[in-house]
């Protein structure tokens, strides 16, 4: 039996009468979603972000991997978008480097600011949970200063918007109306803070997801936001302790079969097949996180190795070393600065890293060079 997922309610916008999509509160019924026929792809999910907690203990420092994994969802949910920033890209930005497509950087750079709102939130006692009032804000954050800044940072939309197509009646997909959206996110709020459910924390997490972005309460910026209500929710219901996970490079890698999915539960009421795919798309992307680590801690330690075999070492190049996975580009002066030290003595610890071919110079120059790590940043992009 086909399920519907909503209604049509009628609604005005750019003098045309359209369509809108209003979505039946969660969770799916008439029929219920079925959990047997996920119980094996949950299992698979659970377990694959089970062995990367476990995993992420081979590094000396769960900073690296948060420095990192953060940055990468960043970027890959910005690329979603259109964003055509790159890791060393960023990088670069936080080394205080130039860079040529700067506001696409700084789109990633809001993303990460409203990431780590959010999550300073969630852990602390009296910080908002996860709710209207925490996604607008983080909203605010995600669009300051940027491209959707005349968007309405943090405000739910007052007017009618679209998806697709040139004009709202050829539009792909007509969101609800405004004097609807209030209610939908509240209905949202309660769905995620019910006291008991049947269902799997990862099944709900795609359901609150997919509702989100079928509510589409903001001008700008929802797919961002909706992609980081997932690392939300994985944290608030206890699936990873951190923020190990860039589902949206699965998300991108598929990306019109994820819009695809999405669209078929407005259109066929078929939750089951999105929800497949998404639990799929955590197992793909927590098997390549944990690749990633290992690859990133192999590569570490033999670095590290060749640092304290080498007689010309001393406390300032290994003191550098430490730094260099939460610094992968660097200048001279930064390195003075970090390790609050002279100039010659930061160049000699650069030179050391240099000589043994951990870093690389990257300008050619005599004055004003640039440093990169460039093994690790060639692991972060590879996974």
């Amino acid at each position: 039996m086909k399920r519907s997922t909503g209604s049509y309610a009628t609604s005005t916008t750019l003098g045309e009468s359209v369509q809108a999509f209003v979505p039946h509160a969660l969770p799916p019924c008439d029929p219920a979603l079925g959990t047997d026929a996920f119980a094996e792809l949950n299992r698979l999910a659970e377990l694959a972000l089970a062995r990367l907690s476990g995993v992420s203990g081979l590094v000396p420092s769960v900073d690296w991997l948060l420095y990192s994994a953060i940055r990468k969802e960043a970027l890959l949910t910005s690329q979603i978008e259109g964003t055509q920033a790159t890791l060393a890209d960023l990088f670069d930005e936080e080394a205080g480097f130039a860079v040529s497509n700067s506001d696409d950087v700084e789109e990633v750079s809001n993303y990460l600011r409203a990431f780590r709102w959010v999550q300073d939130n969630l852990r602390t006692p009296d910080g908002l949970t996860i709710s209207v009032r925490l996604l607008c804000e983080a909203h605010r954050l995600l669009l300051q200063g940027v491209r959707g800044a005349g968007k309405q940072p943090g405000e739910l939309r007052r007017s009618q918007n679209w998806i697709g197509g040139t004009r709202p009646g050829n539009a792909v997909f007509v969101p609800p109306p405004v004097d609807q959206i209030a209610n939908l996110l509240s209905d949202l709020e309660r769905f995620v803070h019910a006291p008991t459910s049947a269902l799997p924390p990862l099944v709900k997490i795609a359901l609150v997801h997919a509702q989100f972005e079928t509510i589409h309460p903001f001008l700008d910026g929802n797919g961002r936001i909706g992609r980081l209500l997932i690392a939300a929710l994985l944290e608030h219901w206890g699936l990873l302790p951190e923020p190990l996970l860039y589902v949206s490079g699965f998300l991108k890698q598929y990306q019109s079969e994820y819009y695809r999915r999405l669209s078929n539960i407005r259109t066929e009421g078929d939750w089951e097949s999105w929800v497949a795919f998404f639990l799929e798309g955590v197992a793909a992307a927590a098997f390549d996180a944990e690749r990633s680590i290992i690859a990133i801690a192999t590569q570490v330690a033999a670095d590290r190795r060749r640092l304290l075999e080498s007689a010309n070492a001393g406390t300032a190049s290994y003191r550098l070393f430490e730094l260099l996975p939460m610094m992968p580009r660097f200048s001279i002066e930064r390195v003075r600065q970090k390790l609050d030290t002279t100039f010659p003595t930061a160049n000699a610890a650069v030179k050391v890293l240099e000589n043994l071919g951990i870093v690389t110079e990257m300008t050619g120059q005599k004055k004003n060079r640039s440093y990169s790590y460039q093994p690790y940043i060639a692991l972060l992009t590879r996974y």
